[in-house]
């Protein structure tokens, strides 16, 4: 676990670390115990005193960019930066069916579907308000590649507002049709990109595609090592 997490370092500076999470873990320890990313960090310490923790969170089965921070001033810096809405995220999906149009902005506000379904979340009009914008980035005339880039960061929004525009994650067992044998959430955490400093560029992260998704991708016209689309 320690050598996996290590080798899944896609950045690494004195304030953070930036890792390419695998699909299937869960971030942190939920209510049942079980493996999490977060038991491993303390392999990551790479010399500070204290182990780095996470600045956000991706679900178990959502793969890609996840952001650490070192230490406690750079994990209020980010945190900040994500209030204000200044880290921008850039996701992969493959969906079921086809946008009737080339881009567009999801804007639906959402809710929790129910106190009994844990962290289920419905559109509700008396909601938070959530906001997507997409870009359709090819499509074999079944299913789409769609480029998604979050404006809030509600659970589970992309998932839900991908089913309410009626073409649902490819996998998601929760808000699609897919059952929980079936193939695993097409959801991929592309690239972050994220101004730490006032004085230099932004940085800019990204994940390799993950292997159950490249199939897919490519038969929506996904070239091998295709690079993420400008934010």
């Amino acid at each position: 676990m320690p050598e996996d997490l290590i080798a899944s370092l896609l950045y690494r500076d004195g304030l953070m670390l930036v890792l390419n999470k695998p699909t299937g873990l869960p971030v942190h320890r939920g209510p049942k115990g079980g493996p999490n990313l977060e038991d491993g960090f303390e392999a990551l310490r790479f010399g500070l005193p204290r182990s780095p923790a996470l600045a956000h969170r991706l679900d178990r089965d959502t793969s890609g960019c996840l952001i650490l921070g070192r230490h406690r001033k750079a994990l209020a810096r980010l945190g900040l930066l994500f209030k204000q809405g200044k880290i921008a995220k850039t996701y992969w999906a493959v969906v079921e069916g086809v946008p009737a149009a080339p881009e567009g902005l999801i804007d639906l506000p959402l809710g929790r579907l129910d106190a009994a379904r844990g962290w289920w979340m419905k559109v509700d009009p008396g909601g938070l308000p959530s906001q997507t914008r997409w870009r359709l980035m090819g499509t074999d005339g079944c299913r789409s590649w769609l480029a998604l880039s979050p404006l809030t960061g509600r659970t589970h929004q992309l998932r839900v507002h991908c089913a309410a525009m009626g073409w649902p994650i490819l996998g998601d067992a929760v808000y699609g049709s897919s059952t929980c044998d079936g193939p695993t959430l097409h959801l991929h955490a592309r690239n972050v990109t994220i101004p730490l400093s006032a004085n230099k560029e932004p940085i800019r992260v990204e994940a390799p595609i993950p292997a159950h998704m490249t199939l897919a991708l490519e038969r929506c016209g996904s070239p091998l090592g295709a690079t993420a689309p400008p934010e």
